[in-house]
């Protein structure tokens, strides 16, 4: 196998995601010249994408997150395939003590102390909910006493972060909501605004400040034709997958998509 070069994948993705290509071409080239598996921080499902692009076929690409269908995830990357056990991935669940009879917490006040805590955000992964005051969040576990001794408030309210067993790990809360919306145009920046009620005036606006990802990529062009099971997200607003596209007696399109608003996230 030859030296990847980073270069040759840049015309595949957004220039905002050079320093990600960059990243993942790295990693290919140490585990072909060091013949070492790596075991990578969590990453998002866009830049497992781009690591996936620049692998190819070549290299074995294994990955776990804590729990099933988790977003951000640890992946394996080794030349000859291994059996992983779940403990491989050096992953761990911690579990939020708090008074949750007397406060609320939310995802965005307990991502704001993850990621202002003096770690990256990417040793930590998915923070989850049943819906019901149980909060919990991922971490490498290596960075568990760190968590453990270092988090003792969010926001203002005092907590104890706790290792959790693997089966208490609760079943995240589903808060996303059918929507359907009719459009004259499949384009990105005309589905956007429908859905989000915004101007496209004030789309292509989000669009040229990189607000606007597709598929965990951020996008720049507003003439970019949505299709079903795209994941759109816009900054600010929230996220949402195309379920279903029909068109109309008028011939218009309907458009069904499944949306996780930001500003209900608990």
């Amino acid at each position: 196998m030859k030296r990847r070069q980073a270069s040759s994948f840049y015309p595949h993705f957004d220039s905002e995601e050079k320093s990600t290509v960059d990243k993942m071409v790295g990693f290919f080239n140490q585990v072909i010249f060091q013949h070492e598996a790596i075991l990578t921080d969590f990453l998002d499902p866009g830049q497992r994408d781009i690591l996936k692009t620049v692998v190819g076929s070549d290299l074995f690409v294994q990955e776990f997150g804590g729990y099933p269908a988790a977003e951000k995830q640890r992946v394996y990357i080794s030349e000859e395939w291994k059996n992983l056990q779940l403990q491989d991935y050096q992953v761990t669940a911690c579990t939020i003590s708090y008074p949750n009879k007397f406060v609320q917490l939310t995802h965005s006040s307990i991502l704001g102390t993850l990621a202002n805590s003096g770690v990256e955000t990417d040793t930590f992964g998915d923070i989850i909910t049943d819906g019901r005051g149980e909060w919990q969040f991922f971490i490498k576990t290596e960075l568990l006493d760190f968590f453990t001794e270092q988090i003792d408030r969010i926001g203002r309210t005092h907590v104890r972060i706790d290792l959790v067993a693997p089966q208490k790990i609760v079943m995240p809360e589903d808060d996303g909501a059918s929507v359907t919306i009719i459009v004259a145009s499949l384009r990105l920046d005309a589905v956007l605004a429908a859905i989000s009620k915004n101007s496209r005036r004030q789309i292509k606006a989000a669009l040229a400040t990189d607000f606007v990802k597709l598929n965990w990529h951020r996008v720049q062009d507003s003439n970019i034709i949505v299709k079903v099971m795209d994941v759109l997200s816009l900054r600010h607003f929230g996220r949402c997958q195309v379920q279903d596209i029909t068109t109309t007696k008028k011939g218009k399109y309907k458009v069904v998509l499944k949306l996780w608003q930001t500003k209900k996230h608990k």
